[in-house]
């Protein structure tokens, strides 16, 4: 089966409002082509993660995802500050967020590191002072 792409949204900057509705989105979409449970957790999981990094850390970008009889693609690009030290972003328990963030309950340090541990491949680019861009494939 060809990829086909089932979600592809504007994530803006600070829209907290927003924040989880891609994921529910696309567990809705996944749910009718019949996708099982257990990976249509993990693209959840994976996906709300990706929107939640997009609000947070950076000035907005895209968030898409895109389905073939193998694999799940969920992939974000954002525009921003960039990641200086990826190995390191990939660790549990490292932020980058603000107080202001941590004190609305966000910024533990565990998106990357869930966004890893759920995929089955990650490849994860960044130029400091420009973009990230994430890529994470869940095979069915």
């Amino acid at each position: 089966m060809k990829s086909k792409k089932i979600i592809k949204d504007n994530i803006e900057k600070r829209d907290f409002a927003s924040g989880g509705e891609v994921s529910s989105k696309l567990k809705s979409k996944l749910r009718k082509l019949g996708i099982n449970n257990k990976d249509i957790r993990r693209c959840s999981i994976i996906t709300y993660e990706l929107e939640m990094n997009l609000i947070i850390h950076s000035e907005g970008g895209i968030l898409k995802a895109s389905v073939s009889s193998e694999v799940i693609t969920i992939e974000s690009k954002d525009k921003g500050p960039g990641i200086a030290d990826i190995e390191k972003a990939l660790k549990p328990g490292y932020s980058t967020a603000t107080d202001e963030i941590r004190e609305m309950g966000f910024g533990a340090g565990m998106g990357l590191n869930n966004v890893k541990k759920f995929s089955d491949d990650l490849e994860v680019d960044s130029k400091v002072d420009e973009y990230t861009k994430v890529k994470a494939i869940v095979k069915l």
